[in-house]
């Protein structure tokens, strides 16, 4: 029989945060559970009961009761916690304290700087005051074009406490990138930085900045933060107010009450067709998705220091504030996790008291090659649990972390996605930890791996999907009638079911693997994707006919995105042209865009409507058989899909790395 990798101390069950939740449920609703798969059962077989009970626990505030929890079962349109009104910014402000700070952050040139809570909400009511004065009022877009600092969460909690709907970008993304999320949602007001700083350069975002209002006519004012070590110009910019003006002043912090379901925020993941999806998530589905991850999941509470390295721009960000509705302490990081070496994060982590410490499995993997040993640059002493996410952790990143973190770690890896903003899979601090095994399927999260045709797998591969509805799933997409996109994008395959577009095996256990993306959807360093604005990038050049972009992700093995392009008669694909594709979805979206790989093909694969066959290739390269995976009277050219055969067999002859 297989032994666990580590296995929770006595002490370590006594005192977590999910054993008090179960006392309570007994000592409260005389309800007793035989271990944690009852838990989890009744957890999404009673909705009702079992999110009554957490919003009931944590005491979530309100300023009207709740009645019922939910009303109308279905996906989607589910009614959750009807008639009831709050804030996110409630949750978090209730936890205020001069005991310890709200964040401690850090870039990677080493400075450092604490907000203390007085002081995070000092700034958050001037802010939102001169939103309030720019005529920001509920349900106005504010949307950032910020990095992970200090003043993006500020921005971000300012903004919510209005009842405005808050968006962000990341400052290294590109034009293309920004304008095709914000111009869906049409913003009110924008708050960006003249620039960032990132493996130990400068990067000036001030041109791009024109550009952007240029190209979004909704944007009435601005506010500009100096980044990059001199005065920003504000009078550089139209209808644009400094940061240190803006936040300038005690006004006192205003905290408008919102129903349940009122959008908190529009956050996107991109498929393969149109634009990135703008998904809109409530005030209250997210404060309880997050309540319930943060605490019962993650264990934690007002005496961690919780530090996810994240950059702004992807959904681990807004996990990350996730720490302050339980009174934990961010310790953020804004820079290169690799500069100036592997160690940097350690070095972090070790010097700022980090108590739970999460980051892609990018992050880990890239510590294993470059020899990384983190107890020889910090003391990790704090330091209680790890977490990871963003791609599938092999067996090997398990181990590396036992042998060279240390052996009594709690290792947590969990698995979610931007669509809901929450864990589908993870950890418990109860249960014991297998190599390249999540612990468990999350309370409230009615997971299961099907087959094609919807029948339940156990130690087998399937679609992950979740047969029961969440808090936090989407409220809609914006600007999306009749919820066509909506329904398109998680309930295609099986109609009511949400299909994640994930590989999933659930273990005999009970334990959870993820294998990777099923679908076409692009998984880069823990950044999820679309194909068609990469394409639209590569495209736009004159050189350039037609172009189909895979990513072979797979549990276990290196992540590998080639891109294929037909050029027009006449070219081929030199180096010189195949650097200016790179330099070019580098500048429009963003480097994480950037293929493995370029080659030049005679036709891309499409169906005969003339869609390209994005997944049938995906699956070729990833060892599928050609007559498994496409049907040659379905295609517009057959002749295409050899070239791809091919190469398959090449790469699956190449020794591995």
């Amino acid at each position: 029989m297989e032994k666990p990798a580590w296995q929770p101390s006595a002490e370590t069950i006594r005192a977590s945060k999910l054993t008090a939740f179960t006392a309570w449920l007994a000592r409260e609703r005389g309800m007793h559970f035989a271990d944690y798969d009852a838990l989890w059962r009744w957890s999404v077989e009673d909705l009702e009961g079992f999110w009554g009970a957490v919003w009931d626990y944590f005491a979530i505030p309100a300023s009207t009761p709740r009645k019922r929890v939910i009303t109308d079962v279905r996906m989607p349109g589910a009614q959750w916690f009807p008639g009831v009104s709050m804030n996110y910014v409630d949750q978090v402000f209730r936890h205020a304290t001069s005991a310890r700070p709200a964040i401690v952050a850090r870039n990677e040139a080493g400075e450092q700087r604490e907000l203390a809570w007085a002081e995070l909400q000092r700034q958050v009511g001037a802010l939102a005051a001169t939103l309030r004065g720019m005529g920001v009022v509920r349900g106005d877009r504010v949307v950032a074009y910020l990095p992970n600092i200090p003043e993006t969460i500020v921005t971000f909690l300012a903004v919510a406490s209005l009842g405005a709907i808050w968006s962000a970008c990341s400052p290294d993304m590109g034009r293309i990138a920004v304008l095709d999320r914000f111009r869906q949602i049409a913003p009110k007001v924008l708050i960006a930085v003249d620039g960032y700083r990132y493996g130990g350069k400068a990067y000036d975002r001030r041109e791009l900045i024109h550009e952007l209002l240029a190209e979004l006519p909704s944007i009435d004012h601005m506010v500009l933060l100096p980044c990059l070590g001199t005065p920003a110009d504000a009078a550089g910019f139209a209808q644009c107010t400094d940061w240190g003006a803006a936040t300038a002043g005690s006004a006192p912090l205003q905290v408008m009450h919102v129903p349940f379901d009122h959008p908190l925020w529009v956050v996107y993941s991109s498929g393969t067709t149109g634009l990135p999806k703008p998904i809109v998530h409530s005030h209250g589905g997210i404060v309880v998705e997050h309540v319930k991850m943060a605490a019962l999941h993650l264990d934690l509470g007002p005496e961690d220091r919780f530090h996810w390295f994240s950059s702004s721009g992807w959904i681990m960000w807004n996990c990350q504030i996730s720490g302050l509705l339980l009174g934990s302490t961010l310790c953020i990081y804004d820079g290169n996790p690799g500069w100036p070496d592997w160690n940097s994060l350690w070095r972090f982590v070790g010097e700022t008291g980090v108590t739970f410490f999460g980051a892609g499995a990018a992050f880990f993997m890239s510590c294993i090659k470059a020899h990384v040993e983190p107890n020889g640059v910090a003391d990790l002493s704090a330091l209680r649990a790890i977490g990871s996410t963003g791609s599938p952790l092999p067996p090997e990143g398990y181990q590396w972390i036992y042998d060279h973190v240390r052996p009594d770690i709690w290792l947590n890896p969990i698995s979610g996605g931007t669509d809901f903003a929450g864990c589908f899979v993870g950890g418990v601090p109860t249960l014991p930890v297998y190599l390249g095994e999540m612990q468990c399927r999350c309370l409230g999260a009615r997971v299961e791996a099907w087959d094609e045709a919807g029948k339940p797998l156990i130690d087998d591969v399937g679609e992950l999907v979740c047969s029961a509805p969440m808090p936090s799933m989407p409220l809609k997409f914006w600007n999306d009638p009749g919820d066509t996109r909506y329904r398109e994008s998680y309930f295609d395959m099986y109609p009511g079911i949400w299909r994640h577009g994930d590989w999933l095996g659930i273990t005999p256990r009970g334990g959870a693997i993820i294998y990777g993306r099923s679908d076409a959807t692009i998984n880069r360093h823990g950044i999820r994707m679309g194909t068609s604005e990469l394409y639209r990038a590569v495209e736009e050049m004159h050189e350039i006919l037609d172009s189909l972009v895979v990513d072979l992700e797979f549990l276990g093995r290196e992540s590998y995105m080639p891109l294929f392009v037909v050029l027009r008669p006449g070219h081929e694909l030199t180096p010189q042209l195949a650097a200016t594709l790179r330099d070019k979805i580098k500048v429009a979206l963003s480097a994480r865009h950037v293929p493995n790989e370029i080659f030049q093909v005679a036709e891309v694969p499409r169906t005969l409507s003339g869609k390209k066959m994005e997944l049938p290739v995906k699956k070729l390269l990833l060892g599928h058989a050609l007559d498994k995976i496409a049907n040659p009277d379905a295609m517009a050219n057959p002749a295409s899909l050899q070239w791809f055969v091919e190469f398959a067999a090449r790469r699956a002859a190449e020794p591995a790395a």
